[in-house]
């Protein structure tokens, strides 16, 4: 099984984003201009185009192997696809700066097939054509989609889940006619409901079906306001996440240490880990020294061509200079363990020469056991 697709090679270790990019303070104002009526649509996408452009050209001067367009035509993860999902009423969609649609509410079953794009392909199309690096696109996931709504239609808060499903899982074709080739769903509230990742797990294999992409899941304890929503461990997850048809695991732990990551291993997971290795919850910038320090760490569980390296969640509330800087320190920290897994010595005292597809196993853990 393969880690992520892209359509350029990747090297060794490629350095990734979680999704979201640092949001500048007049950006929440023109939303909240928008949203009051007070600009038209057309001067508001023409201001997603130029702050999306300056996302991506941050990412590839830090060097960033796998880009995203930053979300920042999203006011945040859950809204911008709640306003887009047919049969989901919202009383107001007036607000004021990112706040949340309190008072979204399904009535009625929601419709099912393909006969109701989301417009994410616009935003997908977008970013493809400004960058010549590979793109990760991000949905949010059917479960905490669901969490945001006042269900009066379904019985079984399962059935809600898994029609939102249905609905995503049309939409993730649409982006792969698109080219789309590396998807990650999104569920942030998984960690506040750790009974009911056995739900979350069946509506992500529904998004998943039939959809020729490699699929990453990022599950993380919350990024409101930059601040974490819940605290834990990951071993709720298990042994459900393993049914979950995903390609790599997308987990944070610069700001929680790296227990979970022996969690990993105990559990049997063979698939991908997008390691995080940047604390997007503190305005200190990282050295790339202690970066390296996390990669080798991560490198006694994880073999190099199962491991992308990215921080721990999006940058959306960090200071663009901190972002920019955090990053910068993520690649070059990134580099270091490269250059020193690119000549390692094997069990029998040879030296194998690496090349960026990677080499064998147990000469990567016999060099990260010893750093």
């Amino acid at each position: 099984m393969t880690v992520l697709r892209a359509p350029s090679p990747l090297p060794l270790l490629p350095t990734s984003v979680v999704g979201s990019y640092s949001v500048p303070e007049w950006l929440e104002g023109v939303k909240t201009d928008f949203y009051h009526r007070k600009i038209s649509k057309n001067y508001l996408d023409d201001i997603h185009g130029v702050v999306t452009k300056a996302a991506l050209k941050d990412q590839e001067r830090a060097d960033i192997d796998i880009v995203s367009g930053g979300e920042l035509s999203r006011d945040n993860d859950i809204d911008y696809l709640l306003v887009r999902l047919p049969g989901i009423e919202i009383p107001d969609t007036r607000k004021s700066n990112s706040y949340d649609y309190y008072d979204a509410v399904v009535r009625e079953p929601l419709p099912v097939g393909s006969r109701f794009p989301l417009r994410l392909t616009d935003d997908y199309r977008f970013v493809r054509d400004n960058t010549d690096r590979p793109v990760k696109f991000s949905i949010t996931g059917p479960f905490s989609l669901s969490r945001k709504l006042r269900n009066e239609a379904y019985d079984d808060p399962a059935g809600l889940v898994m029609a939102l499903a249905e609905l995503l899982n049309a939409e993730a074709k649409r982006l792969v006619a698109e080219g789309a080739t590396v998807l990650q769903l999104d569920e942030p509230l998984l960690c506040g409901y750790r009974d009911q990742v056995g739900t979350a797990v069946e509506g992500i294999n529904t998004v998943i079906d039939g959809v020729d992409a490699s699929w990453a899941l990022h599950i993380c304890y919350g990024n409101r306001y930059a601040r974490p929503s819940w605290e834990g461990h990951y071993d709720f997850l298990f042994p459900k996440v393993m049914d979950a048809r995903v390609d790599q695991l997308v987990l944070e732990f610069a700001r929680r240490g790296y227990e979970d990551l022996d969690l990993l291993a105990r559990s049997g997971w063979d698939r991908g880990v997008g390691v995080g290795v940047i604390d997007v919850k503190t305005e200190e910038v990282e050295t790339a020294e202690t970066v390296a320090h996390r990669i080798r760490r991560a490198l006694r569980v994880v073999p190099p061509e199962r491991m992308t390296i990215n921080p721990d969640c999006g940058l959306r509330h960090l200071p663009g200079d901190v972002a920019r800087a955090k990053l910068r320190a993520m690649a070059e920290g990134t580099a270091i363990v490269r250059d020193e897994l690119s000549t390692v010595a094997t069990p029998t005292g040879d030296i194998a020469i690496r090349d960026e597809s990677g080499a064998s196993r147990e000469a990567v853990q016999e060099g990260a056991m010893q750093s």
